[in-house]
């Protein structure tokens, strides 16, 4: 925490004579190098979903990637001193005028002596570096591989476990009354073990093993990649070693341009960051740690620098997916779909682990201008399986790959120009489809910024590892425009908004018909104190689906609106206690119907000890049914997620509990409840629970060596 920082040096860098270099310098030293440099600012253990929850209000499709990156980004924290405008935009905090403050800095200064130091530079305030805190770090000279691995910066393992404390129907014994005819292979337990041995900047090894409720503790089939344990996952990765800028064995991921042909970890939807969004960093090669078990890379992949501002990534990937297959009269086996949800809990989810062969092969050449103020870059995939892919004959499905290879192929760019940063991508894929990003971020002055973009993704443009921003889950089958505008009048207030309209040329799942829609976001944030920030928002969404009163044979669209607002009110006080109170209201509705409501209260609190911390919350919860459910992140241990879906109507609480054993030692508890007062079964199928609460107990305990 920043709360014994004294804004005490702050200047212009415009001109930037050298005798005003060398006074700062000066003063720099005499007031830094007895405090700062003895004593780095602390960095706290991160609130990840406080952290996410700021930036995206209104939970994005893939908050679990989200949560994976940001917590490789605390794991691995950017040296400022080597850090690029890519590195340091992808944490989405800094905006572009503070960007190029930083780099101003940088250049005309010299490295920085300490993380205090950023308060010397325009623009910085004490909110954004407290932002900005746990995600980075200072290295004053570079270390060779042997100090590095006797000094990691991260070096842990970590175990942890739930289960359910109700049963559901899968771990009850078969009943002859009942249409299900299996259950659960495994016990009612989940488990995670992870262990990470690590150095910013060096090198980085890795394992993570997961098993959910209803798994099987132990299998083994190296055929399938599946080592005891349901989901195993192992990196290793050295940094920096010469003109060997990146080398990863094992499961890694790839950002690369707008995430057109790679787009992995920092590839985000629309936000209440409306600016920032709109630009996708080429963060390049990252260790993949996640438990979530697919779209990621099995091999080896290296960035080579082949000149000081040029560089070249090489990949190679031979993993084994998911897929529900079947036969037909011209191949040996059909695949029809390509599940992601990781679970293996009955024989027919068993039946399609990891029985898909994949092959990846790609190439991303990278060339940087000088001054950075921009950068070009070429990429292509190629990717092969052992299956002949076809989805179900539907109209829907008419331009979906088909086949057992895709080639896809792209260029993008970026260009700081004044106060204007241009960005663009476009790829083109084997079925001839094509896909194209162009847009711009603008600073209009200190108080004022907006951003463009106009995206097109063709109903055959097939990308299966791109994530670039769009309306839909994948792009395809789009195009679209987007604007947002933030206006900052001051340091307490700031307002923020998007527009965006899209069309959808071809059908879509539940759409027999070419159609379109347009969303809006307002979001107003007012921060009077570093203790106390407000926000309110409110969103929109407009999309044309089908009508159920027409007939299959004649079609008809009729629009649905969907409607979320959201006042949330954060108090502090640092390292002693933090309450947050969050209403929230979300809404569906169509032409022929009343439409479905619902509304949440939630109440937290967080108390800080010596060694414990305890977090908790009281919610209360009402909506019509499951269209108008609410998403509310929530408060876990390190390294886990949660957001729930609050439903009908009940209370929803959770207490939580983090004792700091010693200093290598850490252990977390969590108890969390679900409690409706007009249902009598909660969910359905196998997961179905007699009753009327869902309760969940959850034990985490860290090592740090």
């Amino acid at each position: 925490m920043l709360r014994s920082m004294k804004i005490t040096y702050a200047f212009d860098l415009q001109g930037f004579p050298v005798g005003y270099f060398l006074w700062v310098t000066a003063l720099l030293c005499i007031y830094i190098h007895p405090v700062s440099l003895a004593q780095a600012p602390p960095r706290s253990e991160i609130d990840i979903n406080t952290f996410i929850a700021e930036l995206f209000p209104i939970p994005p499709d893939d908050s679990e990637e989200l949560y994976e990156a940001l917590l490789q980004l605390y794991a691995s924290p950017l040296d400022l001193n080597a850090a690029t405008p890519d590195d340091l935009s992808a944490t989405f905090i800094l905006s572009e005028q503070q960007l190029r403050s930083f780099f101003e800095y940088r250049s005309k200064a010299g490295a920085l002596l300490s993380l205090y130091e950023l308060q010397a530079i325009p623009g910085f305030d004490i909110y954004t570096i407290r932002r900005l805190l746990p995600f980075v770090t200072i290295s004053t000279k570079a270390v060779s591989m042997r100090e590095a691995l006797k000094n990691p910066g991260q070096h842990f393992l970590m175990f942890r476990s739930g289960k359910l404390m109700e049963r559901q129907k899968g771990f009850a014994p078969l009943d002859s009354n009942s249409n299900a005819v299996t259950r659960y292979q495994g016990p009612r337990f989940n488990g995670y073990v992870r262990y990470r041995n690590a150095r910013s900047g060096a090198y980085s090894f890795g394992i993570t093993l997961e098993k959910d409720s209803g798994e099987e503790i132990w299998q083994w089939n190296a055929r399938r990649q599946i080592f005891g344990i349901d989901y195993t996952s192992f990196h290793a990765q050295i940094i920096n070693r010469g003109r060997l800028k990146n080398l990863i064995i094992g499961d890694f991921q790839m950002q690369a341009g707008q995430g057109m042909v790679t787009g992995a970890g920092f590839s985000l939807g629309k936000g209440s960051e409306v600016i920032r969004t709109v630009y996708r960093s080429t963060t390049g090669l990252k260790p993949y740690t996640s438990a979530t078990e697919a779209n990621f890379f099995r091999g080896i992949a290296a960035t080579l620098s082949i000149t000081s501002r040029t560089e070249l990534t090489i990949l190679v990937s031979n993993t084994k997916r998911d897929a529900t297959q079947d036969t037909d009269s011209i191949h040996a086996t059909i695949t029809t779909s390509l599940p992601i949800t990781g679970y293996h809990r009955t024989p027919s989810e068993i039946d399609k682990h990891n029985v898909l062969r994949e092959l990846n092969a790609g190439l991303h050449l990278l060339h940087k201008m000088a001054s950075q103020k921009g950068q070009v870059g070429v990429i292509m995939l190629h990717t092969g399986y052992d299956s002949f892919i076809q989805k179900r004959d539907l109209a829907y499905n008419r331009y979906e790959f088909s086949g057992k290879q895709n080639l896809i192929a792209g260029l993008h760019g970026d260009y700081h120009w004044q106060n204007v940063h241009f960005i663009g991508e476009s790829a083109i894929s084997k079925s001839g489809g094509t896909g194209a990003i162009g847009g711009l971020i603008a600073s209009i002055g200190k108080k004022f910024d907006v951003s463009v973009m106009a995206r097109h993704y063709a109903r055959n443009f097939h990308t299966f590892y791109g994530n670039p921003i769009s309306e839909a889950t994948r792009p395809v089958n789009e195009r679209a425009a987007y604007a947002g505008v933030r206006w900052s009048p001051s340091r307490r207030w700031q307002w923020s908004a998007y527009f965006d309209y899209f069309r959808f040329p071809w059908l879509k799942f539940q759409v027999d018909k070419p159609s379109r829609g347009f969303d809006y976001f307002l979001h107003l944030l007012w921060k009077p104190s570093k203790r106390l920030n407000a926000y309110v928002l409110f969103h929109e969404k407009h999309k044309q689906t089908n009508d159920p009163s027409a007939s299959e044979s004649d079609p008809s669209l009729i629009w649905s609106i969907k409607r979320t607002a959201m006042l949330n009110v954060d108090y502090e006080i640092p390292l002693k206690c933090a309450f947050r109170t969050r209403l929230q209201y979300g809404g569906l509705k169509n032409e022929h119907s009343e439409g479905s409501n619902g509304f949440t209260v939630a109440q937290d609190v967080t108390w800080h000890f010596s060694k414990l911390e305890f977090s908790g919350r009281a919610a209360f919860f009402k909506t019509d049914d499951y269209d108008s459910r609410q998403y509310v992140y929530e408060k876990d241990m390190l390294y886990a997620f949660s957001i729930p879906a609050y439903y009908n109507t009940g209370i929803r609480h959770y207490l939580m509990l983090r004792y700091t054993v010693s200093k290598q030692l850490k252990v977390w508890l969590r108890w969390s409840q679900t409690r409706y007062s007009d249902i009598e079964k909660i969910s359905s199928g196998l997961n179905e629970i007699n009753g009327n609460k869902r309760s969940e107990a959850k034990l985490q305990v860290m090592y740090q060596f």
